[in-house]
């Protein structure tokens, strides 16, 4: 495994963030969309409860080289 393909997971609670840097193209797509979450001069570079969940999941699905994927997280009722 190529030590800079790393998959790192961030959650809101509602939404988890995957990325995957092996995919990343830096398009900065995410940063022009959701600069409140995605912050790439920090550590760690994402910051998922800044934002809404709506909100992240637009600005994931705009990701053209799929390095941004998310998942909703069960909920308990």
């Amino acid at each position: 495994m190529n030590p800079k393909d790393i998959t790192k997971e961030y959650t809101n609670g509602e939404v988890t963030i995957v990325w995957q840097s092996a995919k990343c193209i830096h398009s900065a797509n995410c940063v022009r969309n959701n600069p409140d979450v995605f912050r790439p001069k920090e550590k760690p570079w994402i910051h998922p409860k800044a934002s809404t969940t709506e909100k992240i999941i637009e600005t994931v699905n705009k990701c053209p080289s799929g390095a941004l994927t998310y998942y909703l997280n069960k909920q308990n009722d």
